[in-house]
């Protein structure tokens, strides 16, 4: 190695384990999202629960926006906070929450698992990279393995609420993707204000038409409501994006491999849900399956980026 690539190195070490940290704070804060928004559905609806979150976490990111006093994204960065808000303020959440209502938040961990994978794909695709055959045979394994869990758990057939995880892990990797691009340019608390902003048109008479105002909440659907809006909806996402920014997309992303095991945890800790051998083993698959698309990709880029 020469004494260049070295100080190259040494600049980068810190940004990376910056990133590693930041990313680490999104992942914990993603890990509870599910116990949470499990928790808050019966009081509240899939709706409220889904899309309802974001009007508060808009407020927030609001408040910080004007605080700071940040300008304006450009035409061609709001085209893309499009995507972010349609994949993480609105999909994600709505689908989710519809599929917990007929789920358990364990059994949405394993589908859900799928997401680093995914969120892997598209950057491929946007990037125009090409990957080498065990990025594409890990990710036909992993997809092979939550299909087929879903399918035993389902008594033979796909449910409907394994197809909301399924399209929510679609959408969430569209929004990570272009968020975690824009927050090299942005940063991430802003990618995630402006996104709330953007879907608060229409996050707002949605939720108004879909509250229920006879129906008296417990302490723990208010609770579980609060953390999907303040934590997962704001901070956690100020976190993420700032990691992946930091550290890098490919590496970065890495990280979500233990948020399914954190989720099955919260889930058996905070609901009492009983973890099978099934669900337990489909997850240590869905993680290996993941562990080898992240270990191609970055064996690519390392390949790509070598000096000829």
């Amino acid at each position: 190695m020469s004494l260049k690539d070295s100080a190259t190195l040494d600049r980068r070490a810190p940004v990376l384990g910056a990133g590693v940290l930041w990313g680490s704070i999104g992942v914990l804060a993603f890990s509870l999202t599910f116990p949470a928004a499990e928790a808050a559905l019966p009081a509240f609806g899939a709706v409220t629960v889904g899309l309802g979150r974001a009007v508060p976490a808009a407020l927030l990111g609001a408040v910080c926006l004007l605080v700071a006093r940040v300008p304006r994204p450009t035409r061609a960065q709001w085209r893309r906070l499009v995507l972010v808000a349609v994949g993480v303020v609105v999909g994600f959440p709505l689908c989710s929450s519809l599929a917990l209502r007929d789920t358990t938040s364990a059994h949405g961990a394993v589908l859900v698992g799928l997401l680093p994978a995914a969120t892997a794909v598209l950057a491929v695709v946007r990037g125009g990279e090409r990957p080498r055959w065990q990025f594409w045979a890990a990710c036909g394994f992993g997809m092979v393995t939550v299909l087929t869990f879903a399918v035993i758990q389902g008594a033979g057939q796909l449910r409907v609420a394994d197809l909301w995880l399924l399209a929510a892990v679609g959408l969430a990797a569209l929004g990570y993707t272009e968020g975690g691009a824009l927050a090299r340019e942005l940063g991430g608390w802003q990618v995630i204000s402006w996104a709330l902003l953007i879907a608060l048109p229409v996050v707002v008479p949605v939720t108004v038409l879909a509250a229920d105002p006879w129906h008296a909440p417990d302490g723990n659907a208010w609770l579980g409501l609060a953390y999907v809006s303040a934590v997962s909806m704001f901070a956690g996402f100020y976190a993420w994006y700032r990691g992946l920014a930091l550290g890098g997309i490919a590496r970065i992303s890495q990280l979500q491999l233990l948020q399914p095991v954190l989720t099955l945890m919260w889930s058996a800790l905070l609901l009492s849900q009983h973890i099978s051998p099934a669900t337990a083993g489909a997850a240590v698959l869905v993680i290996a399956a993941v562990a080898v698309t992240q270990r191609a990709r970055l064996t690519a880029d390392r390949t790509a980026q070598a000096p000829r």
